[in-house]
């Protein structure tokens, strides 16, 4: 079929990446802004790979029950589809049955990737049964206002906003429902910011904003070069526990996420089996958050080191754990710390390592198998992974799995509403 045809499709099914499935003449077709039981008119756009193709959605013939108006108006059908604003693409589904094809989106790659079978499948939930999408505290009914960092990109003519579906085309907007309100009145509509990449707009929980403008990396013979860029500091608060980090560092997005996680975290951890004086490791630390969830619940004997790469969030992570004696903050890449700490470790050092309860959250791309071997070469007494995305997490657990760390339990957390994305906590013991 010749690009741009249009057709008419029946929705069957969700896919991991905030598209859903239809057929065409036994082609798998990928259409975003639709849901399972709707019949829509397409417009095919991409058809370079053979196995399947991707579409546009044009009109909804036939709505599904759970089909709602658009929650942001710039990410909406009123739009051409080259038009409609990224970063809301579950926008248009009722918010419950959001969770419920988020879950379905876990169960197939727990089934697909994981290679789990569907006894087990449907055994691992927190309660012993499925596993379920979980709302987070003080949800709006309609799952806006909970981004408290939002990324505006700049367009050639300085107006700002953020891009189009799956392309670089910045979409000018005019409101932010997904943000918070204090990101939301702190965001610049209407200026222009001309040779910056992007803009950055921080909404602290203590109530101090920032908006950062971030200059374009500058080309220097074969290399780009990303300019320097003085630090922010900013204090976060969870519970009654303050964490220093940098206003660009990583933090969690949703405005309960970081206490949402540090006690998934706390909970999932076996306190049967948790070795304070163990070599305890959190990997991907960032500033500390997960280091400091487990020695506020193990007390201040705990011991825990925390390993990062970016040398900011390494230092941070330093002062936030400062009050535990047993605890550190390494810079280091993890593949290389892990690999290393494997392979170098003295007796006594395995010995701790075997008691030892290691907790890891990479990035969106997962640990891999080179970090997940290390780990399980270790033996530790239990793994706490915690995984934004499902896919990447169920490829781990395949390989946790051949070394002898099956899954035993695995929570899920909507952290991302009116968006494709999910978070999850799973525990492995050997």
């Amino acid at each position: 079929m010749p690009q741009k045809d249009e057709v008419e499709l029946d929705i069957i099914n969700v896919a991991h990446g905030g598209v859903f499935v239809a057929r065409h003449e036994g082609r798998v077709v990928f259409v975003p802004d639709t849901m399972p039981g709707e019949r829509v008119r397409a417009r095919v756009a991409d058809t370079a790979h053979d196995r399947f193709w991707r579409a546009e959605l044009l009109e909804v013939l036939e709505p599904a029950p759970e089909r709602r108006e658009h929650v942001w108006d710039a990410a909406s059908l009123q739009r051409a589809p080259g038009e409609r604003a990224g970063g809301a693409e579950f926008g248009h589904i009722r918010l419950d049955h959001q969770r419920e094809l988020k879950r379905r989106v876990i169960e197939d790659a727990l089934q697909r990737t994981a290679r789990l079978d569907p006894e087990t499948i449907a055994s691992v939930g927190a309660d012993g049964g499925r596993v379920t999408v979980e709302a987070v505290a003080d949800e709006t009914d309609d799952g806006t206002a909970w981004r408290t960092r939002v990324r505006l990109q700049v367009a050639g003519d300085g107006a700002i906003g953020p891009y189009a579906a799956r392309t670089h085309t910045v979409v000018p907007v005019s409101r932010l429902p997904l943000a918070t309100a204090a990101v939301e009145a702190a965001t610049p509509f209407g200026r222009r910011f001309p040779g910056a990449e992007s803009v950055d707009v921080v909404a602290t929980g203590l109530g101090a904003t920032h908006v950062l403008v971030n200059d374009l990396p500058e080309k220097r013979g074969r290399r780009t070069v990303r300019p320097r860029r003085r630090p922010v500091p900013i204090r976060e608060r969870v519970g009654e526990r303050e964490f220093r980090l940098d206003a660009r560092g990583f933090w969690q997005v949703h405005r309960q996420a970081a206490a949402t996680l540090a006690e998934a975290v706390r909970s999932a951890v076996d306190e049967a089996v948790f070795d304070p004086r163990a070599a305890n490791l959190d990997l991907y630390g960032g500033v500390g958050l997960l280091a400091a969830a487990l020695a506020d619940r193990f007390g201040p004997t705990t011991r825990i080191t925390s390993v990062e790469s970016d040398e900011a969030a390494t230092d941070d992570a330093a002062e936030n754990l400062a009050e535990w004696v047993g605890a550190g903050a390494v810079t280091a890449r993890v593949e290389h710390f892990v690999t290393g700490l494997a392979a170098e470790a003295t007796a006594a050092e395995r010995a701790r390592l075997r008691a030892a309860t290691v907790v890891l959250d990479p990035p969106r791309s997962g640990a891999g198998r080179e970090v997940v071997e290390a780990i399980a070469s270790m033996r530790p007494a239990q793994v706490v992974y915690v995984a934004c995305d499902p896919v990447a997490l169920a490829r781990d657990l395949a390989y946790f799995s051949e070394r002898g760390y099956p899954l035993r339990s695995l929570r899920a957390f909507d952290l991302f509403p009116n968006t494709h994305h999910v978070e999850a906590v799973a525990t492995l013991t050997p």
